[in-house]
């Protein structure tokens, strides 16, 4: 199977399922004997046309007196993955672009090969004419084309932020991250791992602040990595690595973490509290939990308890009984979408207002198991206001036996308040907010 067919089915899995973007690429991609050099051109394919999906599509409706919502889904992602090689990528003869997209018509939307033809020699001959929504008469327009956010999110971030930021935090949203990794200090120490991932030409940089976290260049399948199969390392962002060490475990602790898979901040915890105490990990979907549990089983953490139950329900039996939760709450994930650019099209701002309401009240359920003198941990992956501090804001009012108190350390990200607010273009990470509360 060629490589363009490959980012195609990618694609079609992503916008027909609803897939990640991420588990899309590592399923497809699992077992099959493909370069490396050609699973990061799929890779290349998938996510750069992921990342600028509605300027493409901008592009296309240029030169189609079709409308889009007439075109099927096979024709569509074969011209975006056309016009993203074509528009893009210098690296691909643009005769490449053009006659690779045919043939992929040819197969899988066999009327629509001289559309597709006709569409893409069309862009190819006027690429250097197509101009952007002004910027001064619609400047709305202009940043959801330029950098393909939808626009309801451009007018929510703009109330928010500046025109400035906005526009640095979109681009910096169609970035690739960099890749961060955990050494796993349960099974290795930190410089045994470097230097054995430097022996195999892997580039590694060392982190100013987590002195386990480290960003790494140079690795083509971690899964086949002897580092990971060992389970010394575990691909982790600094922004949630950041969340363990705020929470600050201690040996011999009970901990619950009411919404914890994958697992990489509930094993990150077990890791720091040197597998000495207690975990429970809850999440309301078992097929997550082997995920922990697998996890778990790699990294050789012993500590963790897993159990399905439904945060947004109040556990009688665990009422003051940990001395710390963590609230990791399901959130809109706007600050991971350099990791998952279908964000930007598939969230709508109706998910945020339902995606409050069970934030408080997973919050609230939450805070009931702590200990007087106990410690509440609140975080998502998102850069929402209406989701961190507001959600934190609404909960202090209600709830006069807890208050805010800052975290300790890392000064460089903190704010007034003494939470913590990361943004990808500020920071080079992905977008987190991390509130510490106490139980008075």
């Amino acid at each position: 199977m060629k490589d363009r067919e490959i980012a195609l089915k990618i694609l079609h899995t992503i916008d027909s399922k609803g897939a990640y973007s991420n588990l899309a690429i590592n399923k497809e991609l699992k077992d099959k004997n493909i370069s490396n050099l050609d699973r990061g051109f799929i890779t290349e394919l998938v996510y750069g046309t992921l990342e600028n999906n509605i300027y493409i599509d901008y592009v296309i409706e240029k030169f189609s007196t079709t409308k889009l919502n007439k075109i099927n889904l096979w024709t569509i992602n074969i011209l975006r993955l056309g016009i993203y090689q074509i528009m893009f990528l210098d690296k691909v003869p643009d005769f490449a672009a053009v006659n690779e997209s045919v043939n992929l018509a040819k197969k899988f939307s066999t009327k629509t090969s001289g559309f597709t033809n006709a569409i893409l020699r069309n862009v190819l001959r006027n690429k250097e004419k197509i101009e952007l929504p002004d910027k001064q008469k619609d400047f709305v327009k202009y940043l959801s084309v330029k950098y393909s956010h939808a626009e309801w999110m451009v007018k929510r971030f703009m109330s928010y932020f500046t025109k400035e930021f906005t526009e640095d935090l979109f681009k910096a949203n169609n970035e690739r991250p960099d890749l961060y990794l955990r050494i796993n200090t349960l099974k290795t120490n930190i410089e045994a791992c470097i230097k054995s991932l430097e022996e195999k030409n892997i580039e590694v940089k060392r982190n100013d602040y987590i002195e386990e976290a480290i960003t790494v260049k140079g690795i083509n399948q971690l899964d086949e990595l002897e580092e990971f199969k060992l389970g010394h390392i575990h691909v982790q962002d600094f922004g949630s690595m950041l969340v363990s060490r705020v929470l600050n475990p201690k040996e011999g602790e009970y901990i619950i973490d009411v919404c914890c898979a994958p697992g990489g901040k509930t094993t990150h915890m077990a890791q720091l509290m040197n597998n000495n105490g207690k975990i429970l990990a809850r999440d309301i979907y078992d097929h997550k939990l082997k995920l922990v549990k697998d996890n778990s089983k790699r990294l050789g953490v012993t500590i963790i308890e897993t159990e399905v139950f439904d945060g947004m329900k109040l556990d009688e039996g665990l009422i003051e009984k940990a001395d710390k939760v963590l609230v990791d709450a399901p959130c809109s994930g706007l600050g991971i979408i350099r990791r998952k650019p279908e964000i930007k099209y598939r969230k709508k701002a109706d998910d945020l207002k339902e995606l409050r309401k069970m934030q408080l009240s997973t919050l609230h359920n939450a805070a009931k198991y702590v200990k007087i003198g106990g410690e509440l941990i609140y975080s998502t992956c998102t850069i929402d206001p209406n989701e961190n501090e507001s959600v934190i804001e609404e909960f202090l009012k209600e709830k006069n036996d807890y208050k805010l108190v800052a975290i300790e350390g890392f000064d460089d990200f903190k704010r007034k308040d003494g939470t913590i607010q990361l943004y990808p273009n500020i920071h080079n990470t992905d977008g987190f907010y991390i509130a510490r509360l106490k139980r008075v």
